[in-house]
């Protein structure tokens, strides 16, 4: 439908995909989700649950769309070789994403497909494909969508997503650090977002070093950053999202009991859960 605002979680995960019997429940598939707004199909990231995506996109026939990456880190684009509809003539897409030292977005998403780490190059895809190379602060507009792009903390960079539509918003926020401040340009990404993706990969224990060893530094945030952010941007409902490979359902589900308690409208993001503003 023309005006809805639908967002779709296929991938949850980060750092790297983690199948299994402990995390049947919350997926573990890493990070991709597909939003529709304005008559559009957006994707976030070419995470493992892009593969997914593709096989239900390719039942619906000829496709176009728009993929947006936060960041190239390998948890992010590993799906893209795997995206059924990137190989059919007659579909297209528009694919976004910050340049880096080592190339443009095109010439990094045809590495990955080079040999010898994928055998079947860039130009077999016969869906029309055009490359963009963005930067933070910068805003895209596509017909009545506008997507507003902020930078996350996090090593190499990666980019943070606005989305406004008919006065509603949502904003995703993968891959990112908190500060020993609250980050004020998340804060003002989120303002009054009706809808917050963001990293929680870890608790604060975890964090620090309290458990295990320290992860400070490592380009990912917390549970109770995250809290502390969504209370402070006056947001309308926080997803926890890019789940550590290594935290099984029931952790997860202890960790959404936790997060409710600090700021109640909160939910772990869960794969195929959908979200209707």
């Amino acid at each position: 439908m023309a005006d809805e605002f639908l967002i779709r979680l296929w991938g949850v995960r980060g750092t790297s995909a983690s199948p299994g019997s402990e995390t049947v429940r919350f997926g573990g598939n890493t990070s991709c989700v597909e939003v529709r707004c304005g008559g559009k199909l957006f994707i976030l990231d070419a995470g493992s649950g892009i593969r997914k995506l593709g096989n239900d996109l390719v039942q619906k026939g000829i496709v176009e769309g728009v993929i947006l990456f936060s960041h190239l880190h390998w948890d992010h684009i590993q799906g893209f070789p795997l995206f059924r509809p990137f190989y059919a003539p007659g579909n297209r897409f528009e694919i976004y994403g910050e340049r880096k030292a080592t190339g443009t977005m095109e010439q990094i998403m045809a590495g990955q497909m080079s040999y010898p780490y994928f055998p079947v190059p860039l130009e077999v895809m016969r869906a029309e494909k055009h490359f963009y190379d963005i930067s933070a602060g910068q805003t895209l507009t596509f017909g009545d969508v506008a997507v507003k792009t902020s930078p996350n903390n996090h090593p190499m960079g990666c980019l943070a997503y606005r989305f406004e539509y008919k006065g509603k918003s949502f904003v995703y926020a993968t891959d990112t650090e908190h500060y020993t401040c609250l980050d004020q340009n998340l804060i003002q990404a989120a303002h009054k977002a009706d809808l917050f993706i963001y990293d929680t990969n870890y608790t604060d224990e975890e964090y620090s070093g309290q458990v295990g060893f320290s992860r400070i530094g490592w380009g990912h945030s917390t549970w109770q950053e995250g809290c502390k952010l969504a209370e402070a941007a006056g947001v309308g409902q926080l997803i926890l999202f890019h789940h550590d490979p290594d935290h099984s359902d029931d952790f997860m589900d202890e960790m959404e009991r936790d997060a409710v308690s600090r700021f109640k409208n909160t939910v772990a993001a869960r794969e195929g859960m959908v979200f209707r503003l």
